[in-house]
Order: C-alpha cells, then sequence, then structure tokens
C-alpha cells in the first residue's frame, strides 16, 4: 500500500464521488425536510398540555434522542421487515435521519416559542384570534429568527451523520470511498477527498444560514 500522492488516480475517482456527493445532498436535503417538518409539529403537541399525549411523546423524544442514530438506523432497516414494513435503504435512511433530527429541532422550535413575549399571546386572545392563527400569524414568525441558528447547526450536523447510512448499504460519499479504497488498496485519496468535499459542504452551509437568520431578522424589523 502506498502513501505517496498519486493525482492521475485521484482524478479518476473524483466523477464517482461527485455521484456520491448528489447522494449525500439528497440524504441531508430529504432527511432534514422531513426533521423540520416533525419537529414542528412535536414542539405544537407537547404545547397542548393533554397528559395522555405529551407524556408519551415526551418519553419518546427522550428516547431518541438518548440513542445512537446508528442503532436508529439499523431498527428501521432491519427491524421493520419482521413487523411486515420493508423499506428501501435510502427510505429508511431518511426516515432515521428525519426522526432522529426531529427531535432535537422540536427543542430549538420550543426555546424558540417559548421567546415569543407573552403580551404577544394576550394580544392575540383579547383580539378573538383562533389558536391556529395566533400561532401562524403571531407566534412562529416571531419564533422562527432566533430558532434559526439552532436549525443551522443541526443542518451541518446531518452531514455529518451521512456517512451512518453506508452500514445499510446507502451509496453516499463515505460508503462510495470505502468501496473504492476495497477495489484499489488505496484509501489516501478518498478518504481525504471525502474529508475535503464535507469541509466545503458544510463551511458554505454555516455561513449561508447565518446570512438567511440576518436577512429573516431584517425583514421582521427585528
Amino acid at each position: 500500500m502506498s502513501f505517496q500522492w498519486k493525482w492521475e488516480f485521484t482524478w479518476a475517482i473524483l466523477p464517482r464521488l461527485m455521484w456520491a456527493t448528489v447522494n449525500t445532498l439528497l440524504a441531508s436535503g430529504i432527511g432534514y425536510a422531513i426533521a423540520m417538518v416533525l419537529g414542528l409539529v412535536f414542539a405544537l403537541l407537547l404545547r397542548t398540555g393533554w397528559k395522555p399525549l405529551t407524556l408519551p411523546l415526551r418519553e419518546a423524544i427522550e428516547f431518541i434522542r438518548s440513542t445512537p442514530l446508528v442503532l436508529q438506523i439499523f431498527f428501521v432497516f432491519y427491524v421493520g421487515p419482521q413487523f411486515g414494513v420493508r423499506l428501501s435503504p435510502w427510505v429508511s435512511g431518511m426516515i432515521a435521519i428525519g426522526l432522529h433530527y426531529s427531535c432535537y429541532l422540536s427543542e430549538v422550535y420550543r426555546a424558540g416559542i417559548e421567546a415569543v413575549p407573552r403580551g404577544q399571546w394576550e394580544a392575540a386572545r383579547a383580539l378573538n384570534m383562533s389558536t391556529r392563527d395566533t400561532y401562524m400569524r403571531i407566534v412562529i414568525p416571531q419564533a422562527l429568527p432566533p430558532s434559526i441558528a439552532g436549525m443551522g447547526n443541526y443542518l451541518v450536523g446531518i452531514f455529518k451523520d451521512t456517512p451512518m447510512l453506508s452500514v445499510i448499504g446507502v451509496a453516499e460519499l463515505m460508503q462510495t470511498a470505502n468501496a473504492i479504497g476495497s477495489e484499489t488498496y488505496r484509501f489516501l485519496e478518498p478518504y481525504t477527498l471525502v474529508g475535503v468535499i464535507f469541509l466545503l459542504l458544510s463551511l458554505p452551509t454555516a455561513a449561508f444560514m447565518r446570512q438567511f437568520e440576518a436577512w429573516v431578522r431584517r425583514k421582521l424589523g427585528m
């Protein structure tokens, strides 16, 4: 095994890694979209105050947050078929990532909602607004700006966690780098390129989220 960098080999494997990058971006994007929607749903359900719903939901959220993502990926993909739920590796991975990060985002949403001044709720009630209108027109627009920073952190976290999908055969970046290394017995170039690609994905994403937060605050006059 040679530890000398080979540029010819690098250019040869780059197209394959680029395709794997597309898969990684799809996995991250779809998983994050699921997490954003489910996280908001969980946050709103936990605020209902109906204990037969909130108590088991809170325990489920704590259980998911306290167990490794890779275990949840295995559970969805391998245990699901025992209950008649057979999913492809892609779908299993998206569900596992979305469910895992929705539990974290629910806490981000909760903190943002609770940061809205109490007077806003009282004013909405005084205007005889429904609970739905209060959330959609008053509370959530004010809760989102302080939540964006935390949401951005978890988006970057999803990028870095997509290699876990390789355990069920999803052809993302890390799985592709492992396959290249196994086929050619060269790991230096593929692993280094994977690290560089993840860096090039994560840094601009973090910068974009900071700019997006500033833009939202300006639009809302905050």
